[in-house]
């Protein structure tokens, strides 16, 4: 098994989002993450895709349905919401993102960050 996490420009990521998960044509494991954020935001960030993708795998939830509602959830969003896609009740990965979101916030108090500034952090980029 190979994982490889890597921060990217924001603008460069596929859809509007600050973390991604793909298997390339190897089956490498590449998780992106917004450059912008920083380094400690940015582990935040690539544990919780870690954590997501490794439960959508194993439940059988592709990288593609995942994708497909992501980009629908933005192109349809609401002005002033600011819920991540996977919080939505038709998430086809609600329970694996929740799960992630719950881990992501312990390592956040473990590493000392305080959560609000975190996600204030994340949904100024563009």
């Amino acid at each position: 098994m190979r994982i490889i996490i890597e921060t990217i420009p924001h603008l460069k990521q596929a859809y509007p989002t600050v973390g991604d998960w793909r298997r390339d044509a190897e089956g490498n494991l590449r998780i992106f993450v917004s450059e912008e954020i920083g380094d400690k935001y940015a582990l935040l960030v690539a544990i919780h895709e870690l954590i997501e993708v490794s439960l959508c795998e194993d439940r059988g939830i592709t990288v593609e349905q995942v994708d497909a509602f992501d980009k629908n959830f933005e192109a349809n969003r609401e002005p002033g919401n600011f819920d991540e896609p996977g919080d939505a009740p038709d998430a086809p990965y609600r329970k694996e993102h929740f799960f992630a979101t719950s881990l992501e916030r312990l390592m956040c108090a473990e590493l000392g960050c305080d959560w609000e500034e975190y996600e204030k952090t994340l949904m100024a980029l563009p």
